[in-house]
């Protein structure tokens, strides 16, 4: 009997331990950028949600605003767009399919990595993108921190 509790404990610690190996990182801290030559200072996440879902094409001041995506089945873009936009990636492309189905609009191109998105954006003062906060550099400006 003592044999049987032992084994049985040593199972629950074992599920215990794997479980608790399989639980959720904290969400990486995401920024949503513009480049350090354009002047808008700050974003609202309503704000944010329109220009990347085809709903506004231009930042408050009026200026052009082009976002720019990661790649399809990032983490980082299924987090953002959940934190941004409360769509989940299933929702996300129903959206884009009625949108470029109507004609009334195409997705945000998309860009392979953080490096690649910050470095786009940096170029073009059009451009807004969002990166993981620890990406950030000189170049681009912090406009919303996604919380």
């Amino acid at each position: 009997m003592a044999t049987l509790t032992y084994s049985r404990l040593l199972g629950t610690a074992l599920l215990l331990g794997i479980l608790a190996g399989a639980a959720p990182a904290r969400a990486a801290d995401l920024v949503v950028i513009v480049s350090a030559r354009n002047p808008v200072a700050t974003l609202r996440a309503d704000q944010v949600a329109a220009i990347f879902l085809g709903q506004s094409v231009r930042f408050p001041d009026g200026t052009e605003a082009v976002p720019i995506d990661l790649r399809l089945g990032a983490p980082v873009r299924d987090e953002f767009y959940a934190r941004v936009t409360n769509k989940t990636p299933a929702l996300l492309k129903a959206h884009w399919s009625k949108l470029v189905f109507t004609g009334r609009g195409q997705p945000p191109a998309e860009l392979s990595d953080s490096a690649a998105v910050r470095r786009k954006v940096a170029d073009d003062p059009e451009a807004i993108g969002y990166i993981e906060r620890s990406a950030l550099d000189a170049s681009v400006r912090a406009v919303l921190v996604v919380q």
